[in-house]
């Protein structure tokens, strides 16, 4: 045997295991990417503009259009949480619940994330624009500065920060009802008043929930209390007559309606609790709700469309 064959057979071990380092290294990286964008909140943009999308649609659905809509969509509701992100790394970085995220755990440098964030969004508003049209597109510039330039800055500032993040949080279905449609009518605005309106004692029960880190990192919100229980008790009262608009409009048949009015009550009944009780249980028991209402309501809309 050579002298010099064990350490050639050493020297490619070294290599493959570099290689093998290299490979995982990447995959991490990708990963912490990928968990810039805030996947399940992505998800429900994209359930949103797909309901809207389908809504829209009278002599039935265009799929390539439909593909475009969702791709660009995500692209732009991805940016808008990297670049959220970016931006409150250092707040992050206070809190339990999120010290551990890409950023503020030093698995990502700034600028990286900076770089991704800033091309994937300006990316799904050139997409939409060329692939869908110009209204949808400029509906997500629009959001996507409301989010980033507006909502994320305020929330060090003011309660209201809450109010003026569920606008922008409130345009995935009409952005998915113009890129079937081309236009904006009362029907969509109904649409974009659901969600608004659905987002708030959402919004109210993660922040009662995580007072104390919210307040440990310097966010302005509603804290757990007699007047965030009020208002929780006003915006579920107010989603339900919004909630059956659609049947109005002619969108929607009774069973929809009849359907709206259920879950409206049992969302405002967990919101009572909340206010009654002040306790953190009632609060996670009202998000939970909250996710099963919007889901719940969106597939009777499909569902008993006329």
């Amino acid at each position: 045997m050579s002298a010099q064959q064990p350490a050639v057979r050493e020297a490619q071990a070294r290599q493959c295991a570099a290689s093998i380092n290299d490979r995982r290294y990447s995959k991490t990286r990708v990963a912490d990417l990928m968990e810039l964008t805030k996947p399940r909140i992505t998800l429900l943009v994209l359930v949103t503009t797909l309901v809207g999308f389908y809504m829209a649609s009278r002599d039935g659905i265009d799929l390539l259009l439909l593909f475009h809509t969702i791709l660009g969509t995500a692209l732009v509701a991805s940016g808008a949480s990297a670049l959220n992100e970016y931006l409150e790394r250092d707040l992050d970085a206070r809190m339990t619940r999120t010290r551990n995220r890409p950023l503020p755990d030093g698995r990502l440098l700034p600028a990286e994330a900076l770089i991704f964030s800033a091309a994937i969004s300006a990316a799904g508003v050139a997409y939409l624009l060329y692939f869908v049209n110009a209204l949808t597109a400029a509906l997500g510039a629009v959001t996507l500065a409301g989010y980033i330039l507006v909502y994320t800055p305020l929330k060090t500032r003011t309660a209201l920060c809450t109010l003026i993040g569920a606008f922008p949080g409130a345009a995935p279905p009409v952005m998915g009802w113009t890129a079937a449609s081309g236009r904006i009518d009362v029907v969509a605005l109904s649409l974009f008043a659901i969600l608004f309106l659905w987002q708030m004692p959402h919004f109210f029960a993660i922040a009662w929930i995580f007072t104390e880190d919210y307040t440990r990192a310097g966010f302005s919100i509603h804290v757990s209390g007699e007047k965030t229980g009020r208002q929780i008790i006003f915006f579920c009262s107010a989603l339900i007559p919004v909630s059956i608009l659609p049947t109005f409009f002619g969108l929607t048949g009774m069973t929809y309606f009849v359907g709206a009015v259920l879950l409206g009550f049992i969302y405002l009944g967990y919101g009572f609790a909340v206010a009654l009780f002040r306790s953190n249980t009632h609060a996670h028991r009202l998000l939970r709700i909250s996710v099963l209402y919007l889901p719940a309501l969106l597939v009777l809309m499909m569902v008993d469309k006329v």
